[in-house]
């Protein structure tokens, strides 16, 4: 037997598999970034996973990072995801919602002339941005006041109670790949001096403090949290991740969280290590691990108890029926990375199913 195919309790939650969707921007939403009917296609064509966690999703009014990313602050958004929601649940399926604020990935052209926020005034380089003006430079970002801060724990909060009348299982709080959370937690990219600066303990504050809000929303064994300790994605560093993401865990602990995901690579290849060994003997939740497994490594890795599930994202993007692949042996459909942020359906829900014969 493959151990990714066991059944997990994952607080009470029963998933039928250890084979976890991972959230995957794809940029389809519709005006005013509330989802419609193909998202709920798309993401009721992935119901056999164990889980689905549904893609970053702006909590917050004026802050998008992607254009035509979904948000979950609007009574139409609420109404869009309850369709998917129903949709999935009507497969057999599980799904949470990830909670999300983009930081200093934002850009005025995509709010309103809005201006990006962060903990600190620096802009990410190295990169440039999709507007409905072409590709632009990221702009310098507004340190964020602490009565601002506060505002952001009070949205996330507001985004949690949204998920749950919209039908979700469970939320994923987004602390990783250089948006908000992370801003705050690395020290490439926190240079504040005040309570939430300096010391690990204050980096994290803003962290649990979302945490501690949508944990009074939802209950805790209901709440998952994603970290990329090693990402340099959206120019992002740290001195010690190492020392900083093990200590992270031991904190983590308290929370009584559903699980911990962790992107255990560097989408850019610049930052190496085994960060996920070290979280593994320190967070005694349930974790997830993500980022370029092969369904052979992670049947491995669940069999030798390194994680508890794993999450695929590319290999879910092209396979909607990844788990019966797995199961079977049989071959994947390759992405198309041309069709990951484009409209339409092309690349997006028309990729094939196994036939009977295969």
């Amino acid at each position: 037997m493959n151990p990714l195919l066991d059944p997990f309790d994952l607080g009470g939650l029963m998933l039928e598999n250890r084979i976890v969707m991972a959230p995957l921007t794809r940029c389809r939403a519709e005006a005013e970034h509330t989802p419609g009917v193909l998202m709920k296609e798309y993401y009721a064509q992935r119901a056999t996973a164990g889980l689905i966690i549904a893609e970053a999703t702006m909590v917050m009014e004026g802050t998008s990072a992607f254009w035509t990313e979904p948000g979950i602050y609007s009574p139409a958004q609420v109404k869009g995801w309850k369709a998917v929601t129903d949709a999935v649940h009507a497969e057999g399926g599980r799904i949470f919602l990830q909670l999300w604020h983009g930081g200093r990935a934002c850009h005025p052209l995509l709010n309103d002339g809005r201006e990006a926020v962060a903990p600190s005034a620096m802009r990410i380089r190295g990169d440039e941005v999709h507007t409905p003006e072409g590709k632009q430079p990221y702009t310098i970002p507004r340190k964020l006041s602490l009565d601002e801060i506060a505002m952001i724990v009070e949205g996330f909060r507001l985004a949690a109670v949204n998920a749950k009348k919209a039908g979700f299982d469970g939320v994923e709080v987004h602390g990783a790949n250089g948006y908000l959370i992370d801003e705050f937690l690395r020290d490439g990219s926190n240079h504040r001096t005040d309570s939430y600066g300096g010391p690990f303990e204050n980096r994290a504050r803003l962290l649990f403090e979302v945490l501690d809000a949508v944990c009074s929303v939802w209950e805790n064994h209901r709440v998952g949290l994603r970290l990329s300790p090693l990402n340099s994605y959206n120019d992002m560093k740290e001195s010690h991740p190492v020392e900083l993401f093990s200590w992270l865990a031991e904190e983590l602990d308290r929370f009584g969280l559903g699980y911990l995901h962790v992107m255990r690579a560097d989408f850019l290849d610049k930052q190496h290590g085994d960060i996920l060994s070290s979280i593994r003997g320190l967070y005694n939740g349930t974790l997830i691990a993500n980022m370029g497994y092969t369904s052979e490594e992670a049947a491995e890795a669940v069999k030798t108890k390194k994680v508890d599930a794993v999450a695929f994202g590319t290999y879910f993007l092209a396979n909607p029926d990844l788990v019966e692949r797995i199961k079977t042996s049989a071959p994947l459909n390759e992405a198309d990375p041309d069709t990951f942020y484009s409209p339409g359906a092309k690349g997006y829900t028309d990729y094939p199913l196994l036939s009977v014969d295969e």
